[in-house]
């Protein structure tokens, strides 16, 4: 079967390609709203770009009004955020986190998830996730008919819970992946966890 993406309108094209670029990370995005709350959503058009700056990219589309999403909106206004890597038992809260609210009115009401200070830095982190980043605003850049922001986040810091680091065959610290056990996201409603991990070295 071939799709002719020249024939299929945005929506189809959306549902073709979520349902196949599999899996895909997921940003749990945390920032301030400038009233003494925070705005916290998922996005899963999200990925690693560069390490030389550090760099974190999200794509993130409008409100159903056309307007910028909060996220968005609060990192114009306020140049940080802290960017989540959730685990499969946080997926129901993942998924509440998704409900577009009216700015200002913070996602974490409706969830039950603390909040931790981060080690010099402004934003606090979500105390049960086992993987945060510190990030400084980068550059926001729109692409698309219907515009998506494209959001570039710097690392400044990085924090990762110790019941999850090992060390690697030369002794370096390293991020145990089935201990970080990432939630990932499918197409549609779906979503996945890790399964079998293995390793097949690189050729020299």
């Amino acid at each position: 079967m071939y799709f002719n993406f020249q024939e299929m309108s945005p929506n189809q094209r959306y549902v073709t390609m979520t349902s196949s670029v599999l899996p895909r990370p997921i940003a749990w995005v945390l920032t301030d709203n400038g009233d003494e709350s925070y705005n916290l959503a998922p996005f899963s058009f999200f990925n690693a770009i560069c390490s030389d700056p550090p760099l974190l990219m999200i794509s993130i589309g409008k409100k159903p009004t056309g307007e910028n999403k909060d996220t968005v909106t609060n990192l114009i206004e306020r140049k940080q955020c802290v960017i989540h890597i959730a685990h499969t038992e946080q997926a129901s809260s993942v998924n509440e986190t998704s409900r577009t609210l009216a700015h200002g009115e913070s996602e974490l009401e409706y969830v039950d998830l603390g909040l931790a200070e981060f080690e010099g830095f402004d934003l606090p982190r979500i105390k049960e996730c086992r993987v945060a980043y510190a990030c400084d605003l980068y550059d926001i850049q729109e692409v698309g008919n219907a515009p998506q922001s494209l959001v570039f986040a710097q690392i400044r810091s990085v924090f990762v819970n110790d019941e999850i680091v090992g060390k690697d065959a030369k002794g370096r610290a390293k991020i145990e992946a089935d201990k970080l056990n990432p939630l990932a996201r499918l197409g549609g409603s779906e979503f996945v966890e890790n399964g079998r991990i293995f390793s097949v070295p690189r050729p020299k």
